[in-house]
């Protein structure tokens, strides 16, 4: 890729806005209380859009311009469950994490189930959130080779390093006002983009509608030879239909807002419960319509390409090229001087708004639920926040090492294990919380059945999966649907165990 100088002094405008943040909220950085939650000051409109921006990342800038450029609006429809998710976080599980001056999701985990449970859910998360942050990290990198021509290695370590230096420096302040700035960076990049296919096309927004209806590319349905199959509506368990599609929505959705420290972390960085509850509508109501319009702008994307044909698309269709491809190559060869540098710092925004959130969270869930909780507990303040700073870096050499080893892996590889190590250890976690939040039963011992049995649940279906069982033994549903029956597994096998099985202690989480 070769950019104008307009499109690089765009590029470095942005990057040095980012790190000023970091380096200007640096200054405020001393007590833990300031470096992990802001010291719970936020109002609700930055929570909302910091929760934009950790959680539309690269996969909305490049991944739902590439579905719907090929298929339909499908992978839309799970969106929608989040509206309902939105009503039961803001007044289920909100409540709980504002109670007590929480820091993390899992000193829940503590008070409802004990010790041990907690140790657990830090843990699950932490493998999960090192494995995504080596992931996002490599896919970053291969956008900065592109734009700069550095080998593979050097670019992986410059954008580690950079993303790495403002979120230590900076802690929770620097990642929630970058994550604001970077949503709206994402935002204006896809308006940028649209423009110039509007401007571009002789029927305009139009023809866009026009095309696209007529194509089918609107429809919520598997997308089937080169056209949209019909929209099911039934329950099912072998199948993927558009009632199931909600349902695996909601279970994901209800998952973020239950358990997730990314999120949870916010939820205590409020200034109060109504500014919290503030953000998620701030949320819901940006992240619909954004995720909406990234999709949309794929469908502009195959109009375009109808009127002015291009090989590499053509090659994208008919799966020659990766679909992930089309944005890169759009931007690369349609887009004016200057324009390009904008929309590139939208992509970089996706990618770095995620990372950022969770090399903070990770540091959080370290310091507060493994070392100061069990490792070394009663020490001053500030001790805990230079262990902090420590963690930091040494989450940020982590995630660097892993893009390392994964842009000289066989990235199949990488994805089953990266795959196989989240469902196994997340497996189940939004039925624990449930247990946790709408019953009064359950101690160690039933959360601790239900972590096991789940984790036999999931190992079955990852070794169907790799076809490593006899037809007779493999799992009789679609794998699709893992996550939603292993947290109903999870929470039926918790509450009969405490109900049938119960303990001596009271199932107050003192066991």
């Amino acid at each position: 890729m070769t950019l104008a100088m307009a499109d690089w002094l765009v590029l470095l405008a942005y990057l040095l806005v980012v790190l000023g943040i970091g380096f200007y909220f640096s200054r405020r950085n001393t007590s833990t209380e300031e470096y992990f939650v802001g010291g719970r000051r936020f109002r609700g409109w930055v929570i909302g859009l910091s929760l934009v921006g950790t959680s539309i990342s690269s996969i909305t800038f490049l991944a739902y311009p590439a579905d719907a450029f090929k298929t339909d609006w499908l992978r839309y429809l799970p969106n929608l469950a989040l509206l309902p998710a939105m009503l039961v976080a803001a007044f289920v599980f909100l409540p709980f994490f504002r109670r007590g001056n929480m820091t993390s999701a899992y000193e829940f985990l503590e008070m409802r189930y004990g010790p041990s449970v907690r140790v657990y859910g830090a843990i699950a998360f932490l493998v999960a959130q090192l494995v995504r942050l080596a992931m996002i990290l490599w896919l970053l990198s291969l956008l900065i080779q592109q734009v700069t021509g550095l080998s593979p290695q050097a670019a992986i370590v410059m954008g580690g390093l950079f993303v790495g230096l403002y979120t230590v420096i900076g802690g929770i302040d620097a990642v929630i006002w970058t994550d604001v700035l970077q949503t709206v960076i994402l935002l204006l990049g896809g308006v940028v983009c649209l423009w110039v296919i509007v401007d571009a096309l002789p029927g305009g927004l139009g023809q866009i509608w026009r095309d696209g209806s007529q194509a089918g590319k609107f429809a919520l349905a598997p997308w089937q030879d080169g056209a949209p199959g019909a929209t099911s509506w039934r329950l099912s368990l072998s199948e993927k239909t558009a009632t199931m599609m909600l349902l695996i929505g909601l279970t994901n959705w209800l998952t973020e807002y239950s358990s997730n420290q990314n999120t949870v972390q916010r939820y205590c960085a409020s200034r109060s419960t109504r500014e919290a509850r503030r953000g998620l509508w701030v949320y819901l109501f940006t992240a619909l319509p954004v995720w909406a319009f990234y999709m949309f702008l794929g469908t502009a994307l195959w109009v375009f390409f109808q009127s002015h044909p291009d090989s590499t698309a053509s090659a994208i269709l008919d799966g020659r090229e990766r679909a992930e491809a089309l944005m890169p190559h759009f931007i690369t060869a349609y887009l004016p001087a200057g324009v390009a540098g904008l929309v590139i710092a939208a992509a970089l925004a996706a990618a770095m708004s995620s990372l950022d959130s969770s090399i903070n969270s990770v540091t959080t869930v370290g310091v507060v639920d493994l070392y100061r909780r069990h490792l070394r507990p009663g020490r001053d303040d500030r001790h805990y926040l230079k262990v902090a700073w420590a963690m930091a870096v040494a989450v940020t050499a982590a995630m660097i090492a892993g893009a390392l080893w994964l842009n000289s892996a066989d990235t199949k590889t990488l994805q089953d294990t990266a795959t196989i190590l989240v469902s196994l250890l997340g497996g189940g976690m939004l039925g624990l919380y449930l247990l946790g939040f709408l019953t009064r039963r359950g101690n160690a011992r039933a959360a601790w059945a239900g972590i096991a049995l789940t984790l036999v649940f999931t190992g079955w279906t990852v070794l169907t999966n790799k076809g490593l069982l006899p037809e007779a033994l493999s799992a009789p549903f679609d794998l699709y649907y893992t996550g939603l029956i292993g947290n109903l597994l999870m929470f039926l096998v918790g509450y009969l165990v405490a109900r049938y099985w119960p303990s001596a202690r009271a199932a107050s989480g003192q066991s």
